[in-house]
């Protein structure tokens, strides 16, 4: 049996932040959202306060529910304020050291008891656990983009992770209205090992002058009945974050599969991030 859950304290309130925040308040858990950034920490809780009035909007959601799930979402802009909680999820950039320092930080702060758990896509629970005190409270849980509309967690167990860690990880998860699914912590997981060299594969192809990324994304969509092709879902992810997942899968395996296609890294190179800098494979307004 897991421990029950009704605190949590969300590390950085960017895009996935924010969106595991809003989760969180919206199946009635108080939530204390941190950044280092002030002013992202306001556009995050604006972001929130817009996706919920679209769900009054669209009749989802009742105004009064709406300011309520808000009420239960705290500004933290010192974790000092918010060390008083059941789960720390950080959702941070994805670098080791970054998040390695953040852990040891949490590790001092919190009560023993506590879950620290991580939004990463790819860097290792291992690596994070072990710079703690409390390794076997230590895990992974890899949301996906946007966290309020998709319905998988990826539950990461690291070595040391402990069954109950596990439990109260899953069982969260199920309150939230997920699905979670349980892996091992080897590099990129399951998520990122099957999709990033489906994506690498893709730009290949366009790299060796295949075919066009209109024409690869048409296949995959129209024949592999994706949702979205590789490369407009990898300009959606953005062309920086996909180098560095290829390059942990890379380094993690030693394996020549895994490795980054030049005209990726020329993108990323470039400044032709995707969507968020208005060019990746597609042009965007």
């Amino acid at each position: 049996m897991g421990a029950s859950v009704n605190r949590v304290l969300v590390v950085g309130s960017g895009q996935m932040g924010s969106g595991i925040a809003q989760v969180l308040a919206t199946s009635g858990i108080d939530v204390n959202l941190y950044d280092v950034q002030p002013l992202q920490l306001d556009k995050g809780l604006q972001g929130i306060a817009k996706n919920l009035a679209r769900q009054v909007d669209k009749g989802r959601m009742s105004e009064a529910d709406k300011a309520a799930v808000l009420q239960r979402i705290r500004r933290v802009t010192r974790l000092e304020e918010a060390a008083a909680c059941d789960l720390a999820i950080e959702a941070a950039t994805e670098n080791l050291q970054v998040k390695q320092d953040i852990f040891r930080t949490l590790d001092d702060l919190l009560p023993e008891y506590a879950i620290l758990a991580s939004n990463t896509s790819s860097l290792p629970i291992t690596e994070l656990a072990a710079v703690t005190k409390r390794p076997e409270r230590v895990i992974g849980m890899h949301f996906m983009n946007p966290v309020p509309v998709m319905p998988l967690v990826e539950v990461i167990r690291g070595l040391a992770t402990s069954d109950q860690t596990l439990d109260t990880v899953l069982q969260l998860a199920e309150r939230l209205g997920k699905t979670a699914v349980s892996v091992n912590d080897f590099p990129g997981f399951v998520s990122n090992r099957v999709l990033m060299p489906m994506i690498n594969e893709a730009i290949f192809c366009v790299y060796e002058g295949v075919a066009t990324p209109e024409a690869v994304d048409a296949v995959m969509k129209l024949g592999m009945n994706h949702p979205m092709g590789p490369l407009t879902l990898a300009d959606f992810i953005g062309l920086d974050t996909c180098l560095a997942i290829l390059e942990v899968l890379y380094d993690g395996f030693g394996d020549p599969k895994y490795r980054p296609c030049p005209l990726l890294r020329q993108y990323v190179q470039a400044g032709w991030l995707g969507k968020k800098s208005g060019r990746g494979f597609y042009v965007y307004e």
